[in-house]
C-alpha cells in the first residue's frame, strides 16, 4: 500500500468512497452524496488553502483517502486542523486508516499546526477507536446533533496536540498564511 498526495485525477474514486458513506453510513450527516464536480470543487478549496490532502492505494486502486482541513477560519483558529478519514468498504478494519492518520498528523505537525480535532458523526465507534488508537483523547460528545437513517446521532469529539502544542507560542513565519480566510 502506497500513503501519497491525492491529485485530481482520483476525484472520480474519492467521490464514490465518500458517497458511499454518505448513502450507507453515519460518518458524515450529509444525506444525498455529492456530485464528482462538488468534490472536484471541495477538493481544490482545501488543496489551494495548502491542507494536505492524502490517499491511499494498492495495486492502482484507490482504498481510502484523508485530508485536514481548516476547524473555523476566524484566524485565531488557524493552528487547529480538522482531520477527515474515509474508506473503502473492503478497506475497513485492515490498517489503512491508522496509516493515513498518521501520515496525515506527521504532515500537519510539520506545517506548523499545534492540534488536530476529529469531529466523529454517529459516535461511529470505529472511527473513535482509530483516533484513540493515534493518541487522540476524548474532548466531547454532543447529543442528537445529527438524524439520518430514521435515528437521532451523537457527536463525538476528539482532539491531539502536534508538536509542542500549547507548550510554546507558534511560530507565525512557520504557518503557510494562505490559510486563513477570515
Amino acid at each position: 500500500m502506497l500513503i501519497r498526495t491525492a491529485t485530481e485525477a482520483d476525484i472520480p474514486s474519492i467521490t464514490a468512497i465518500y458517497g458511499e458513506s454518505v448513502e450507507t453510513g453515519v460518518a458524515s450527516y450529509e444525506l444525498v452524496a455529492p456530485t464528482e464536480d462538488e468534490m472536484r470543487r471541495r477538493f481544490a478549496a482545501i488543496t489551494a488553502d495548502a491542507y494536505p490532502y492524502l490517499a491511499a492505494e494498492a495495486d492502482g486502486r484507490l482504498l481510502g483517502y484523508a485530508y485536514a482541513s481548516a476547524f473555523r477560519t476566524r484566524p485565531a483558529y488557524r493552528w487547529l486542523v480538522e482531520d477527515s478519514i474515509y474508506l473503502a468498504p473492503d478497506a475497513r478494519g485492515r490498517g489503512i486508516g491508522s496509516a493515513l492518520l498518521a501520515e496525515l498528523v506527521s504532515r500537519c505537525a510539520a506545517l506548523g499546526f499545534r492540534q488536530m480535532i476529529a469531529v466523529i458523526g454517529g459516535a461511529h465507534p470505529a472511527s473513535v477507536a482509530l483516533h484513540e488508537k493515534a493518541g487522540f483523547a476524548h474532548a466531547g460528545r454532543l447529543a442528537g446533533t445529527g438524524y439520518k437513517h430514521g435515528r437521532w446521532l451523537d457527536t463525538v469529539l476528539m482532539q491531539k496536540a502536534l508538536g509542542e502544542g500549547t507548550a510554546s507560542d507558534p511560530d507565525p513565519a512557520r504557518y503557510p498564511g494562505t490559510l486563513v480566510r477570515g
